[in-house]
């Protein structure tokens, strides 16, 4: 461990802990019990959030079905709904210090990191209030003198949103914007782990001036808060990012209503690196893949497929890099990687590396729990694991955690091969600087992302999601928009009537 580069505890005072409490139907409500959150950084309390029970989310869905049926928020212009979201985009950017102190005291992430995410969100609400000016449907005049069909989008309702732990404000900003754009009214759950920022977004929501009803957020656990927003029959859709074992339950538990259910989840992504790579430029793309939000990250490169020509210089080249990325505490505005969300999940991340180490796999760097000077051991080495086989599980399972994989391959076709073989297919990359090969890659891998020659690169204006077992709908741009409104087609007779009687009357 001492060729790592470690961070240790800064002194600084820290904020007291965040009261959170539900909004309801434009009102804060505290709750008859309480939960806390404590930093896996810092180990001491920085939250307490009331704890909903089923009658506080009864009456969240409740505000939320009397808004949208009154209209106050799904029937006036775009005009007015956009000026709201640019608003609120206005008022992140204000308070962006804020919201990202707090969400890197919950999370664990670096502060600089927190406050790309904050700040960046304000762009997703920018961009929704520009779709809700510019979506319209379609008309058709071909369809007969006297005949207008008219095609129109109308918001789905009210929806579920559910989000996790990992980027709690960015991923919130991937979804309300777009639903409140499209006219629906809301329900908000944040993970009971993150809670608070999703709070602080509600206070901008109420000072940009969104009608009460319209926009309510619930605190607490998946039972019975997540169950009951995934089961009423006045919610119209769900909206879910988190693991694919949860996602396959909320699917299971919205099935008696049939209710309409967008799925973000899990990801295995690989990065295939080809001989005639810039390959500086893809270590260094790898590096930052897997350590990024402490590769707790859906869309962390967890798994990396080198030609086996160049696979060992490769390798040694982001283990190098790997020594030099600066772990530690994340208040040091200098850290790159902070904790790990909770002592479990280190233990899960663990257990990974040890097993595949008994499978035969070897550990290039890293490979155990980090003790971090001032802060304790809920953090994790940057590892790095060779003599991978496509067998073993974690090559094939989402470890989240800052641990790369290493799998070699002699042929594109093989090497695409690889790429498929997942459960997973959220996103996937090449590094050649032959475009004939990236685009076959591209053509032919089975993800919702593809990127060549970069990583992680993202535009509210582009749709984000995966197949297979990684979800399903699309999230952000024009997709992502009308994944929250209904079709409706209007067949209108107009002018003369020159249809043929289909009852024929007597003279």
């Amino acid at each position: 461990m001492n060729d790592m580069t470690i961070n240790a505890a800064i002194k600084t005072s820290l904020p007291a802990a965040f009261q959170g409490r539900h909004l309801i139907d434009g009102e804060w409500v505290d709750g008859a019990e309480t939960f806390e959150r404590v930093s896996p950084s810092h180990d001491t309390v920085v939250s307490v959030s009331a704890k909903g029970d089923e009658a506080v989310v009864e009456a969240a869905i409740a505000a939320a079905r009397r808004a949208f049926d009154a209209g106050i928020w799904s029937r006036i212009s775009a005009k007015e709904r956009a000026a709201v979201l640019l608003k609120v985009a206005d008022l992140i950017e204000a308070n962006i210090e804020r919201i990202a102190i707090q969400e890197t005291l919950e999370s664990g992430k670096p502060i600089s990191q927190s406050r790309g995410e904050v700040g960046g969100a304000a762009d997703l609400w920018r961009y929704a209030a520009s779709l809700a000016r510019t979506s319209h449907g379609d008309s058709h005049n071909s369809l007969g003198e006297d005949m207008l069909g008219v095609v129109v989008k109308d918001p789905i309702g009210v929806v579920s949103i559910i989000t996790p732990w990992n980027f709690p404000f960015w991923i919130l900003s991937q979804k309300l914007p777009f639903a409140l754009a499209a006219g629906c009214t809301v329900v908000v759950k944040p993970s009971e782990m993150t809670p608070s920022s999703t709070v602080m977004m509600g206070e901008l929501l109420i000072e940009a001036g969104l009608p009460a009803g319209v926009c309510n957020i619930v605190l607490g656990y998946g039972q019975p808060v997540g169950s009951v927003m995934s089961t009423h029959r006045d919610v119209d859709m769900i909206t879910f990012t988190g693991s694919t074992t949860v996602g396959k339950l909320i699917t299971q538990a919205s099935s008696d209503t049939l209710k309409k259910v967008a799925l973000e989840l899990g990801g295995k992504n690989p990065q295939v690196i080809m001989p005639d790579a810039d390959l500086e430029n893809a270590a260094d793309a790898v590096t930052f893949g897997i350590y990024f939000n402490v590769g707790q990250c859906c869309n962390s490169s967890s798994r990396i497929i080198v030609h086996e020509n160049i696979a060992e210089a490769f390798v040694a080249r982001v283990v190098e890099l790997s020594r030099q990325v600066k772990f530690g505490d994340p208040l040091d505005e200098s850290t790159q990687v902070g904790a790990i969300v909770t002592a479990e999940h280190n233990a899960k991340i663990d257990a990974y590396v040890q097993n595949a180490v008994k499978d035969g796999a070897k550990v290039e760097l890293g490979g155990g729990p980090l003790s971090v000077e001032g802060l304790g051991r809920q953090f994790y080495q940057p590892t790095v694991v060779s003599n991978v086989t496509p067998d073993m599980a974690i090559a094939r399972e989402e470890v989240f955690g800052p641990v790369l994989t290493v799998l070699t391959f002699k042929t594109l076709d093989e090497a695409i091969a690889l790429t498929n073989d997942s459960d997973y297919g959220l996103s996937a990359g090449i590094w050649s600087n032959d475009i004939h090969t990236c685009l076959e890659f591209s053509r032919r891998a089975h993800a919702g992302t593809v990127w060549t020659n970069t990583w992680m690169d993202g535009y509210p204006e582009l749709a984000f999601g995966g197949v297979k077992q990684s979800g399903q709908g699309r999230e952000i741009g024009k997709y992502g928009y009308d994944e929250f409104l209904e079709v409706k087609s209007l067949v209108m007779r107009v002018g003369r009537d020159s249809r043929t009687p289909w009852v024929e009357t007597g003279a």
